[in-house]
């Protein structure tokens, strides 16, 4: 299969599975807890009703709110061209992407925030101050780790270095490798709002970080706000998937099954975590936080000090 017809394919399962994985996610939490829970499709069919229902805004909103589901959902499109899945290029690669795929995750996040304050809510804006602080302490630790994977695969790109990785690469930078992918999994679990960091559940607004900024949306607005949720769950959960699947270089068919049964499997471990443990404490989270850039920062220093 040519490469860029291979990355094409992958890019449209990750559009249609992203809903999947809430709903893996949410199943394994009600099979810990004695539940029968809700179905596994649930995601999709929430999507469908709100794209039918209209959409109500505040008097106090401007532009930005109306806007900023819609770009939410732009930006995560292009991290989605931009992102190498199942060993495999994106299907837009160049040096440097790796930057330019931060970016887009930070403008999401952004205008969400900026949309958050647009409303006037005080409890929104408490959420909004939070997210920014974690995703100001969340983002070296994911810069780090990738530029780690970077130099040592010898790429400037963030699919060429999924390409080059080799089970070779892991046994000349396993430690570093392995340090890499505890700080992705820490920050697969902030960028999502997961518990350690934030419960999905809850709805006390004093605890809430991600939803209580999302409160007024509603209609089309709000299934921007999920899917694109859904989308961000499957960019952070891909870095982690590569991570461990780009050495196996078998099959396109096989590769392709490999990565889908990856993404499931990282979800029950969401699942799990959320089912075993309780939410930190919001003073705590920022030490978590620093722990992972912390943990990034020295595989980025063993790998320029004994690699070539």
């Amino acid at each position: 299969m040519k490469s860029w017809l291979f990355s094409l394919v992958m890019l449209v399962l990750g559009f249609i599975g992203a809903p999947l994985l809430p709903g893996i996610i949410n199943k394994t939490k009600a099979f810990f807890a004695g539940r029968k829970g809700q179905p596994l499709l649930q995601t999709y069919r929430d999507l469908a009703k709100l794209l039918r229902k209209g959409a109500v805004y505040s008097s106090t909103t401007t532009w930005i709110f109306r806007s900023a589901p819609l770009i939410g959902l732009v930006c995560s499109f292009a991290a989605m061209v931009l992102l190498p899945m199942a060993g495999g290029s994106g299907l837009l690669s160049f040096a440097g992407d790796l930057i330019l795929f931060s970016y887009f995750l930070g403008l999401m996040r952004f205008f969400t925030v900026v949309a958050a304050l647009d409303t006037g809510s005080s409890f929104e804006g408490m959420g909004a101050s939070r997210e920014v602080l974690f995703s100001a302490l969340t983002e070296p630790a994911m810069i780090l780790g990738l530029a780690t994977l970077l130099r040592a695969t010898g790429s400037l790109s963030l699919s060429g270095t999924y390409v080059k990785m080799t089970v070779e690469s892991w046994r000349v930078a396993g430690p570093a490798f392995a340090l890499v992918l505890f700080a992705l999994l820490i920050v697969y679990l902030t960028e999502n709002s997961r518990i350690p960091i934030d419960d999905p559940d809850t709805h006390l607004e004093l605890t809430m970080i991600h939803e209580v900024m999302v409160l007024d949306y509603s209609g089309p607005d709000l299934a921007f706000v999920f899917y694109s949720s859904s989308l961000k769950l499957w960019l952070t959960g891909s870095l982690v998937v590569n991570l461990l699947l780009s050495p196996l270089k078998t099959t396109p068919l096989l590769t392709v099954f490999a990565f889908l049964g990856g993404m499931a499997l990282l979800a029950v471990i969401v699942g799990v975590l959320e089912s075993a443990m309780a939410r930190l404490s919001l003073l705590k989270v920022p030490q978590l936080l620093l722990g992972a850039t912390t943990i990034s920062l020295l595989a980025f220093t063993l790998v320029v000090r004994f690699l070539p």
